[in-house]
Order: structure tokens, then C-alpha cells, then sequence
């Protein structure tokens, strides 16, 4: 008879061997538990919409009380077109191309990043993660001497929750332009993201113009801070406070996605939230290992997520440390354990 122990180890086995089987149906094909869907991803478009409509309607209606609801679910609508933005750029949210580059575009304009310098950085990010000198999402943090004022900036806004962490990823990723253009080598990206970004530029200006600045502020501004506020820990979660690579200018090769997990965290929430609400963009280990299977479908796949912590566990400790240290530092520098 078998003790507790192999069999314990017996089970995490057959749950290896039938992960790789998974991930071998997905890569020829036949394994639609792991597939996009155009009914799903419908789905969770029409629930991102339901929420911005009934975050505007309840934020354009009499009374503080409507008015704070809807500002409050109108910021979580926002953190799901975010997410959105996220699964359509990888073409996970639907089965069909089309569909995902649409429900892209309509995603970027509400998560405030075009999606075609969107994708590419996004892309890139995918082939260089870990390599956090050579990743455009993290070669901002990468080791460097760094003055007071960043410093400052830095420790103020994780200290007071001040959304400058999203801010600066959007602005510095996605709409830096002579930034892309130095990124992508191919005269037809550039000229892609350029008439992108100007292009939702024109849109932002067309709605800012239809409509008074104080209706504007009053049905988007508290939201969109709040909804940016809690994208701020979410998106550093996955990558930050992590010890990275440095090729130093050297060539180097990517890392393979299964080798990319050990430099990403993925966050622990309650399965329903997970699920319907942030689409399982917080188990970052199991998208950097299958970026190929939608958020919705990566609960089939499995796997262990060995830097998996509880939200509540890592926020509260993560926000103990001075917003220097943890952005700008490794917990192999600090000794923070999580």
C-alpha cells in the first residue's frame, strides 16, 4: 500500500502529465475547454457594458448616494475594460479575429491606451519578460541612479494610493510615440500606432467637445481615478518587487513562457471574483505559461501557481514598503517574502 506521501505525488504527477496533455490538445486544436468562445466573450463585453451604463445612468442621476454607486461601479466597469483590452489583444476574448479587434478598440478608448500600440508593446512584453532591461513594460524600472523628485513621487503615490503608477504606464508604454517608434522596426507598425493613438485622440476631443466638461468630470472623473487606483497594485502585482534578469546591453535570448513564470506573481482571490470580474487577470504565472488560453478558460488548465499569494496578504504587506523600494528594488535586495 502506498503511503500518503506517494500518493500525494502520484496525484501532482498525473496532474502534470494531463496539464502538458491539455496544452498539447490546445496547440493542434482539439481541445475546446481551453479555446476561445464569440458566446463568452460576448458575454463578458455585455457585462462591462451593463456596468458602464448602469455606473452612468446611477452618476447622472439626482442624489449623492446614486451618485457615489454608480462612480464606485463605473470604476470597476473601467478595471474590466482594462481586462478586456487585455484578452483582445492576445484574439483570446473571442473565437474571431474580427470581433476581438473591435471589442479591442472599444476596450483601449475606455482603458484610456490605444490597442495597436496596445498589442505590440504587449506583445513585445511577452517575448521579453523576465529580461527586465529588454521588456518595454519594465525597462523604466530597471536598475539606475534616480533623483529625489522620482523618489518622492514614487513613495507619495503608493503611500496615498494617487494613481501615478498606471498613469505613467500608459503614457510611457502606449502613447509615447518617438518611444514606439524606436521599438517597432517595421515602417507599417509605426505608421499603425501613430494614426491609432491620433485617432482616439480625435475621439477624446469629439466628447469632451459634445459634451460639458462639468457633465464630463461628473459621470467619469471620480471613477476613472478610483478605477486607475486599483489597476495600480493589480498591475504591479505580477511583475514588481521581483527579482528580474539584466542582460546589460548584451544579446540575449528570450526567456521560454514556462521559464517567464518564475519572474511574474499571480494574486489569490475568491473564484467569483477571479472569475467574473477581473477574468483571471490576476493568475499571471498560468497566462505567461499559456498566453494562448483565454482568462476565462484558465481555471481548466490546472496548473500550481508556486508565486500564487493571497490579494489581502501581499497588498497589506506590499504597502508597507516605501513606493521606492518596492517598484524600484527586488525582495532580493529587501528580504520581503512574498
Amino acid at each position: 500500500m502506498k503511503s500518503r506521501l506517494e500518493v500525494r505525488v502520484d496525484a501532482r504527477c498525473a496532474m502534470r502529465v494531463e496539464t502538458a496533455r491539455r496544452l498539447q490538445r490546445l496547440a493542434t486544436g482539439t481541445d475546446s475547454s481551453l479555446q476561445p468562445s464569440d458566446a463568452i466573450g460576448a458575454l463578458f463585453v455585455a457585462i462591462a457594458a451593463a456596468a458602464t451604463l448602469a455606473g452612468l445612468w446611477l452618476s447622472a442621476a439626482a442624489g449623492t448616494a446614486g451618485w457615489v454607486a454608480g462612480q464606485a461601479l463605473l470604476a470597476v466597469a473601467l478595471l474590466q475594460w482594462f481586462i478586456l483590452l487585455h484578452e483582445a489583444g492576445h484574439l483570446t476574448l473571442f473565437r474571431t479575429r474580427a470581433l476581438n479587434l473591435a471589442a479591442g478598440h472599444l476596450a483601449g478608448a475606455l482603458a484610456l491606451i490605444p490597442f495597436a500600440p496596445w498589442r505590440h508593446v504587449h506583445g513585445l512584453h511577452h517575448v521579453w519578460a523576465g529580461w527586465q532591461d529588454k521588456d518595454p513594460t519594465t525597462a523604466s524600472l530597471a536598475p539606475r541612479p534616480r533623483g529625489r523628485i522620482e523618489i518622492m513621487l514614487a513613495d507619495v503615490a503608493w503611500r496615498t494610493w494617487l494613481p501615478l503608477f498606471s498613469l505613467a504606464y500608459r503614457l510611457g508604454n502606449y502613447w509615447n510615440l518617438p518611444r514606439l517608434h524606436r521599438l517597432l522596426a517595421s515602417a507599417r507598425q509605426r505608421r499603425t500606432v501613430t494614426l491609432n493613438a491620433a485617432a482616439l485622440l480625435a475621439v477624446y476631443a469629439g466628447v469632451a467637445w459634445a459634451v460639458e466638461l462639468e457633465a464630463l468630470l461628473r459621470l467619469f472623473g471620480v471613477a476613472t481615478v478610483a478605477s486607475l487606483a486599483l489597476q495600480d497594485p493589480l498591475i504591479l502585482s505580477q511583475h514588481t518587487h521581483i527579482p528580474q534578469r539584466l542582460s546589460l546591453g548584451r544579446r540575449v535570448a528570450p526567456l521560454t513562457p514556462q521559464a517567464q513564470a518564475a519572474h511574474t506573481r499571480s494574486l489569490r482571490f475568491p473564484g467569483w471574483f477571479a472569475h467574473w470580474v477581473l477574468i483571471n487577470f490576476n493568475a499571471h504565472e498560468l497566462h505567461h505559461r499559456c498566453a494562448g488560453v483565454p482568462g476565462y478558460r484558465l481555471a481548466n488548465v490546472g496548473s500550481v501557481q508556486l508565486n500564487e499569494v493571497h490579494w489581502w496578504t501581499w497588498l497589506r504587506a506590499a504597502k508597507r514598503l516605501r513606493g521606492s523600494v518596492f517598484v524600484f528594488q527586488s525582495r532580493g535586495q529587501t528580504g520581503f517574502p512574498l
